[in-house]
């Protein structure tokens, strides 16, 4: 098994994409602790996988998080794999000349606020044992220049800019930084993941279904023809996390079916209307 005898802490670990990575690093052989803001949802992620501690934390808050991973490193020994799958519901689609400067900034400072805070507690242990990986998330709309996407747009080239520079600094500890960029992940939605509002908005707005809209995109906005699924998304982590991606680091690496890649700025903007 991959991950065989590593000890994992995923932030936001009852969340769509946070649980999917739970559940496929469980199967991999990880030692598993959940960590997010909703005890219920957590214990749901807990029960399906055996989850080694689940615990009730604010990764907004920089003293909780802390404390939590010095807990995790005093019961298990250490902190081998960090993944931040926190999610920060906010509307993507605000046109900015209705946006305010706020709602612009927002998941800017949220998304970045989580990564730094997670990032620093997990990071002190593992230099010190000098090996680790951390795993954060960023998304297609670093890449797609659509109109109504400006604050998300910044925030996930912000993640994927900070993820290389937190590449560099904890490099010589021996700690690898991976940046996973999926987009919209075609079943999300159905496991609770806030963006069901987000697909109903678009698909309302382009006078369709949200079948009609998601078929609509998979076919003329990606390489493959398809969205990524949760379950990909997740493989794709165990593997990053694993010893055979020892020599990846400060890389970002693409889960969107080739959504990024495509440039057809038509279609997108008849997407997003």
């Amino acid at each position: 098994m991959l991950l065989e005898d590593k000890t994992a802490v995923i932030y936001g670990g009852g969340g769509a994409v946070g649980g999917a990575v739970a559940r496929a690093f469980a199967d991999a052989g990880a030692r598993v602790h959940l960590a997010g803001r909703s005890r219920a949802r957590l214990e749901k992620v807990a029960d399906d996988v055996g989850a080694a501690g689940v615990a009730e934390v604010d990764a907004y808050d920089e003293r909780a998080v802390a404390e939590h991973a010095d807990l995790v490193v005093a019961g298990a020994g250490r902190i081998d794999v960090a993944v931040n799958a926190v999610a920060v519901p906010f509307r993507h689609d605000t046109p900015f000349a209705q946006a305010t400067v706020e709602e612009v900034m927002h998941p800017v400072d949220a998304y970045l606020r989580t990564n730094l805070i997670t990032t620093r507690a997990v990071a002190r242990h593992m230099t010190r044992r000098g090996s680790g990986t951390i795993l954060t998330f960023s998304a297609g709309a670093s890449q797609v220049l659509a109109p109504g996407s400006l604050g998300y747009g910044i925030t996930c080239a912000a993640v994927e800019a900070m993820s290389r520079r937190l590449a560099v600094e904890l490099g010589p500890g021996g700690v690898r930084v991976v940046c996973l960029r999926p987009h919209l992940i075609a079943d999300a939605p159905a496991h609770g993941s806030y963006t069901g509002e987000l697909f109903d908005r678009r698909a309302g707005a382009a006078g369709v279904s949200v079948e009609e809209w998601t078929e609509r995109w998979q076919q003329d906005v990606t390489l493959l023809g398809r969205l990524p699924t949760r379950a990909q998304v997740a493989d794709a982590a165990v593997f990053l996390a694993s010893d055979r991606a020892g020599a990846i680091t400060g890389a970002v690496v693409d889960l969107t079916c080739g959504n990024a890649a495509r440039t057809k700025s038509g279609v997108l903007l008849g997407m997003f209307a």
